[in-house]
């Protein structure tokens, strides 16, 4: 498989990968497929193992030593094929101490089942990188004009920006994902099932939604055990899907509200990334320029995407805040690495500004220690500027960066 270097997009993964080779004798680098995970990996190996070709599959299976040389970095590639390749790495990290040896990809988490025939975590020799699908500001689609960490120290400044059309947003991400492969690793499932649950997900997409809605839309039910066997394809439909990287909770924030017993518990749910929401639904450009409400919830699964890929980066945690009495919401809190946080609040259109101010001050009321900064994101803003009465900033996403 040729993968051509110079082609290359930096990843804010590199960083860390190339942190971590001179920390580890071994990194694994998990996310979702088509995140790019292969190329990043490729980028910085000499060699490499590619466990998707069947040859190479079925010497590897036989004895791992047969496809594994000695030109470090080397990269082997979905390595969860064959689970015992994690042992085999960690007791070679534990012979040569030397750091930066192999770096391990995969698109599928073990399932309970293959993970008991790993013996040890690799805590200590082998690094862990989470990928995601590519960023606004790693494909190049943001302008770069305004900055997460400036925020965070006070010195953004206000400037007028060149933002896109709606149609053009709706343009930013189009991929399309087949999973009827992988479904079915450990035991045989319902691909009809699957498919209304993944329908229920993506009409619920940016949500806190339960379990409970999600069985409504994909069982008909009238007794007990058919209720309970229900519940239990639920559970497991939606493991594999995580393990998948198909889906991910961010979830509730509870910290300093001053009536924490208020405080929603329940993750919001989100597909990895909003492209396949609107895949799974069959949303055009043109449906969904027509259905602005939706239009709005994958907007805002597109910008907790790469809030998510921009805090992590910087350390941090993406979660969401509600409070279930009033019903106050906020879209997303980042947290830094030193506890302190930020607020925002993603708005679709400019029209929306000054609701998301009320939302965000009120909510900055009811803590006990503020917020660091707080935010409005919205698709069309013209410009960065700081609010000069309340202090919050406005920026559009298509110009955000960490």
């Amino acid at each position: 498989m040729n993968y051509e270097k110079e082609k290359y997009l930096p990843r804010l993964a590199d960083e860390t990968l190339e942190k971590y080779l001179k920390v580890f004798g071994a990194i694994s680098v998990e996310g979702p497929k088509w995140c790019g995970k292969t190329w990043t990996a490729s980028k910085f190996s000499n060699s490499s193992v590619f466990l998707d070709n069947d040859d190479t599959y079925e010497k590897a299976s036989l004895n791992i030593e047969l496809v594994l040389n000695d030109n470090p970095p080397e990269l082997i590639d979905e390595w969860t094929k064959i689970p015992k390749i994690w042992d085999v790495i960690r007791r070679k990290c534990d012979t040569n101490t030397k750091p930066g040896n192999y770096i391990l990809t995969c698109s599928t988490e073990l399932n309970e089942k293959r993970q008991k025939k790993i013996f040890h975590s690799g805590a200590g020799r082998i690094g862990k990188i989470k990928m995601y699908p590519m960023s606004l500001y790693e494909a190049g689609i943001s302008t770069k004009e305004v900055s997460i960490t400036d925020m965070f120290n006070g010195i953004q400044k206000d400037k007028n920006v060149k933002v896109p059309t709606l149609d053009e947003i709706v343009d930013l991400d189009k991929k399309v994902r087949e999973l009827d492969k992988d479904i079915n690793d450990d035991k045989k499932r319902d691909k009809n099932k699957m498919l209304m649950l993944l329908r229920s997900l993506a009409r619920n997409e940016s949500t806190v939604v339960s379990n409970q809605t999600l069985l409504k839309d994909i069982e008909d039910y009238s007794t007990n055990n058919e209720l309970l066997e229900s519940r239990n394809t639920i559970t497991d439909y939606l493991d594999v899907l995580t393990r998948l990287y198909v889906i991910e909770n961010q979830e509730a924030y509870s910290e300093n509200y001053r009536s924490s017993e208020r405080v929603g518990k329940s993750p919001k749910r989100h597909f990895i990334d909003p492209s396949l929401a609107c895949a799974v639904l069959g949303l055009t450009k043109e449906k969904l320029l027509d259905d602005l409400k939706t239009f709005g919830f994958m907007f805002e699964s597109l910008v907790e995407r790469d809030l998510k890929i921009y805090i992590e980066y910087l350390g941090g945690h993406l979660y969401h805040f509600r409070d279930n009495i009033s019903g106050l919401e906020i879209d997303s809190i980042l947290e830094f690495p030193d506890g302190e946080y930020a607020a925002i609040e993603i708005k679709l259109g400019n029209n929306k500004v000054e609701e998301a101010k009320k939302s965000l001050l009120s909510f900055s009321e009811n803590m006990i220690k503020k917020p660091k900064f707080m935010a409005i994101i919205t698709s069309n803003t013209t410009y960065v500027a700081q609010d000069k009465e309340t202090g919050i900033y406005i920026l559009p996403i298509t110009a955000l960066r960490p």
